[in-house]
């Protein structure tokens, strides 16, 4: 079952950069009075997998509409892979913005690396399945149907992120499938499931929707039966080393804006939208 999402009308889509627009406007009175802070230079972000697919695609109207610079690096919301964002936070790496996973970026809150009361919710995220493009697609329409594919796999490729964690802490124990299916299973760092499986490295593989669905040579079979569903919220916060925290600022509230949300619910995502 593919995910479905809104059809927007043509002249919905004609006015979203408008509104984009007058809502970094908007965006730009924020912060200190007194413009101590430079108004120009790079704005540093760190984001994890579920939510890259989405803020591609939102990043060069964002620059566009403030005219400023914005620096990616990318990496799982938690785990101890070099390129993670606990990793690059912990070696320094210049960050404003950091995007992952709601209950790691309050763990990185608790240890000083992100501003406290500075998270903001953007998106609600699922975990889906894929197999390689054109290979058979097995049933995981539900629990039963999950597990006999689970069992009946010759291999299995899941995240190191948060679905990951999810799938080789809970998931296997509540279908009663650990034992027959864990020494199958392998954990994939610093890569998308979704390229380990389309290459044939793996014949099922599981990870977030919005991280499946933008890779070639894949086949999305569908999300999880919704009584073992696991939906994880990520969500922004204001790194406390961050030179820019205005033009942070600014950079969420735009991600968390209706201007934003056709683009993120295009990803597969559900879009958390200020009201």
């Amino acid at each position: 079952m593919k995910p479905h999402f809104s059809l927007f009308s043509l002249t919905r889509r004609a006015v979203l950069p408008l509104v984009a627009a007058l809502v970094l406007a908007g965006c730009g009175s924020l912060g200190n009075s007194n413009n101590s802070q430079p108004t120009t230079g790079d704005i540093h972000v760190m984001t994890s997998g579920g939510f890259t697919a989405a803020y591609n695609d939102l990043r060069p109207e964002f620059e566009r509409s403030s005219g400023r610079s914005v620096k990616t690096a990318y990496g799982a919301s938690m785990g101890n892979a070099q390129d993670s964002i606990p990793s690059r936070l912990a070696r320094n790496e210049p960050a404003d913005v950091v995007i992952l996973a709601r209950p790691a970026l309050d763990d990185l809150v608790a240890k000083g690396k992100v501003v406290a009361g500075s998270q903001v919710d953007l998106v609600r995220s699922a975990i889906g399945f894929a197999v390689r493009k054109g290979a058979p697609r097995p049933d995981i329409g539900t629990v039963d149907a999950l597990k006999r594919t689970l069992i009946a796999a010759p291999s299995i490729a899941y995240s190191a992120s948060a679905s990951g964690t999810y799938y080789e802490t809970e998931l296997l124990k509540k279908l009663g499938i650990e034992d027959q299916v864990k020494p199958k299973s392998k954990r994939i760092l610093s890569e998308r499931v979704g390229t380990v499986v389309a290459r044939g490295d793996a014949a099922l593989g599981l990870q977030q929707v919005s991280e499946l669905l933008p890779v070639a040579g894949i086949d999305y079979i569908g999300p999880l039966p919704a009584e073992v569903q696991q939906n994880t919220v990520f969500s922004a916060g204001i790194a406390t080393a961050s030179t820019q925290p205005d033009a942070a600022r600014q950079l969420i509230r735009y991600l968390n804006s209706p201007a934003a949300a056709p683009t993120i619910a295009k990803t597969g995502l559900e879009p958390l939208t200020a009201r």
